[in-house]
């Protein structure tokens, strides 16, 4: 029996398709251990100001939904002055979770004014427990675990990035 000349041609059509469009462009690839290897996005200069100072960092910003769900999942290390930014979209209550991210973060949760409404000091890698904003924030902004400990990091503060008001 020979195949049917549409049937075919789709055949053709679809393994031409998936040879020659290959894999879509992404955050990260599969690695070999099963675990996404994620491929660091651009940065961007932050500040925080706190009573003890006025603090550098470069962040990556994660402002579409996609970005935002990955974040810093997958990573095995983060530089003490290195962080994401994650634009939220809108002002609303954020609440964040740990699931396979692997190293622990302080995590602020800024208003649309720029200051840390709150801040979650040393998350516990891995955990599914929610880690509410306690109120409502326009950002977030993640850092390794630590930080708001050495840079004295409270409410009130203020984050200064070229996305956020002035």
């Amino acid at each position: 029996m020979t195949p049917k000349p549409f049937a075919r041609a789709l055949a053709v059509a679809l393994f031409s398709f998936l040879v020659l469009a290959g894999p879509a462009p992404a955050l990260h690839a599969q690695a070999i251990d099963g675990d996404p290897q994620v491929v660091e996005g651009p940065t961007s200069p932050l500040s925080i100001t706190t009573k003890t100072g006025v603090y550098p960092f470069e962040v990556e910003v994660a402002a579409t939904p996609d970005a935002r769900a990955l974040g810093l999942m997958y990573r095995r290390s983060l530089d003490p002055d290195r962080g994401m930014l994650f634009d939220m979209g809108g002002v609303g209550e954020a609440n964040f979770w740990m699931e396979n991210t692997y190293v622990s973060l302080d995590i602020a949760f800024v208003g649309a004014d720029g200051r840390v409404v709150s801040v979650a000091t040393d998350t516990i890698p891995r955990s599914r427990a929610l880690i509410p904003s306690g109120g409502p924030v326009r950002w977030v902004l993640e850092l390794k675990a630590g930080t708001a400990r050495r840079i004295a990091l409270a409410p009130g503060d203020r984050i200064a990035h070229d996305l956020l008001p002035r």
